[in-house]
């Protein structure tokens, strides 16, 4: 394998591995609602399909399935997506959160939207 090769086969390496190193953990539902509280204020990836939304102006709360369980997500400036749509979405995780009145629970605070 020439040198150039080489260079390019490392450099590639290299930038996927630092791509990967930012995306956060992805995880189900399912063991998020397990395991709350190891995954308490740290940031998770999860997809799914979107069964529910609320949303004005682009805030607004969703709730997100995955066939393993549901989970709202709350969202602040990335837009609220429409029902049945297929989304990959990372957030913290948190407890107590409130819903149009309406105590939800265990929710994603959404830092960051998959395209």
């Amino acid at each position: 394998m020439s040198t150039t090769r080489k260079t390019v086969l490392i450099s590639t390496l290299v930038a996927a591995l630092a791509l990967l190193a930012g995306c956060p953990r992805g995880v189900s539902i399912a063991e998020l609602n397990r395991n709350p509280g190891h995954y308490f204020n740290k940031e998770v990836g999860v997809a799914g399909n979107v069964v529910t939304s609320y949303g004005v102006m682009g805030t607004g709360a969703y709730e997100l399935d995955d066939g393993s369980g549901k989970i709202w997500v709350l969202s602040g400036g990335y837009g609220v997506p429409s029902k049945g749509a297929h989304i990959r979405v990372a957030g913290n995780v948190i407890q107590g959160a409130n819903v149009g009145g309406m105590n939800v629970g265990l929710a994603l605070k959404e830092t960051r939207r998959a395209k």
